[in-house]
């Protein structure tokens, strides 16, 4: 099996969405949605530059009187979701990209007084997108000063000619000065993404780029697969990665475990000591909120957005739309779940992640067994070996969190995986 499918972070995917034809109200949306430990996340579609792996929903170059309508907009989409969420308490927050930190420390300010509308804001957990160009001393004063407590800066390799084979031009010194800056105003956590499948990536480099993140001692690590994908600067080469990059992840994740990181899912390394973990918001029943062009939000049986991209023109055209946007009531794109859905949606994001699904919660929550209700989906991973269970918990084996990226699409169901198959890339 292709151990290199598709990053699942989310069920189902954007380009399974569709219009929402009427288009509902947000307050119809949320009525009888338990409102009490939400997910606020704002959306910055800005980079400094595209790397050649990215499939985000992001645009470069854009000028200040671009962020300044787009932050005009923000602050519009806010007012309107604040209507419609009467009495909402929020348990965590974040600020997503592109890169946050595109934004000067003034439109900062701004963002940060648009999030400060909602409830919580300020003494919930912040988590914050930025990148070596963009982490200035003054941007990230900002930040903490607004409650940021944690900073996840994209470094993908600290060897030049790797970062520069990744599409993304960068200097290690440039980027060991950001981290430097980072640790110097202080946040709680420091995250680092590293990047393994790159051309001409070895395991000796490998082990390079990991030990000099660990010279920082960073309270989580994420390790990501190199992926090509369409429409992305990568996107036009074509190598068969699946062995060099399942050895790499190996020698990464044992070499994290060494060094006194547990796994938290086939990404994501944290320290045990480092209190990373500590939010009342389950992914899994809670639901999220989302403003700007390319957020999403969720609720229990409706996942909604805008209209999705990854091409620069269509990027450019859809961000356009929205910051001349004046009604923000309604929800446009989205993907119903019935209940079957929910509990694939469940499973999806319970399993995952190494602690697996809880069973005792999925049958509070639905009243059965995620095995008898997706025997056929489930059955070949517990041929080979992949699942452990017990009365209490079903989980993939250290083999089978190796491979999430087959396992989470293989669970997507046929519905959903004949939506996104007539997905137009965009």
């Amino acid at each position: 099996m292709n151990p290199y499918q598709a990053y699942v972070y989310a069920y189902p995917h954007k380009t399974a969405y569709r219009p929402l034809r009427p288009a509902p109200g947000l307050g119809d949306v949320w009525a009888g949605e338990p409102l009490d430990a939400l997910f606020l996340y704002l959306h910055i579609p800005f980079c400094e530059m595209r790397c050649g792996f990215c499939n985000l929903f992001t645009r470069t170059g854009a000028p200040e009187e671009l962020t300044g309508a787009y932050l005009d907009a923000l602050d519009r989409q806010a007012t309107a979701v604040l209507d419609a969420l009467d009495g909402a308490a929020f348990a965590t927050a974040a600020f997503g990209g592109g890169t946050p930190t595109y934004f000067t420390a003034s439109e900062l300010e701004r963002l940060c007084a648009i999030a400060g509308r909602f409830p919580g804001f300020g003494s919930i957990p912040l988590g914050v997108e930025t990148s070596p160009a963009t982490a200035t001393t003054d941007r990230l004063t900002v930040l903490a000063e607004h409650g940021t407590t944690r900073v996840s800066i994209g470094v993908q390799s600290f060897l030049d000619e790797e970062a520069r084979a990744a599409v993304r031009p960068q200097k290690r010194a440039d980027v060991e000065a950001a981290l430097d800056r980072i640790r110097a105003v202080g946040f709680p956590i420091l995250n680092i993404d590293l990047i393994y499948g790159i051309d001409g990536q070895t395991p000796a480099t490998w082990l390079h780029s990991l030990n000099a993140a660990l010279t920082w001692r960073p309270e989580e690590i994420y390790l990501y697969p190199l992926y090509v994908r369409p429409l992305t600067g990568l996107g036009r080469r074509a190598q068969d990665w699946d062995d060099q990059r399942l050895t790499l992840y190996r020698l990464g994740r044992d070499h994290l475990l060494g060094e006194g990181y547990e796994q938290v899912s086939m990404r994501m390394f944290r320290l045990p000591s480092s209190g990373a973990g500590g939010t009342e918001y389950c992914c899994q029943t809670d639901g999220m909120v989302g403003l700007g062009c390319g957020a999403r939000s969720y609720t229990s049986r409706l996942h909604y957005s805008f209209e999705y991209a990854v091409g620069a023109g269509q990027v450019r055209s859809i961000i356009d739309d929205y910051v001349r946007e004046t009604d923000f009531t309604t929800a446009r794109v989205g993907f119903t779940l019935d209940d079957e859905e929910r509990r694939r949606r469940h499973l999806v994001q319970s399993l995952l992640q190494a602690t697996g699904v809880d069973l005792r919660a999925y049958r509070a929550r639905f009243g059965s067994d995620p095995m008898d209700d997706f025997p056929a989906d489930l059955k070949p991973f517990a041929e080979r070996g992949w699942l452990e269970s017990s009365e209490t918990v079903l989980r993939l084996s250290p083999e089978g969190l190796a491979y999430s990226d087959a396992i989470g699409p293989a669970l997507f169901s046929s519905s959903v995986q004949a939506l996104m198959a007539s997905y137009e890339a965009r």
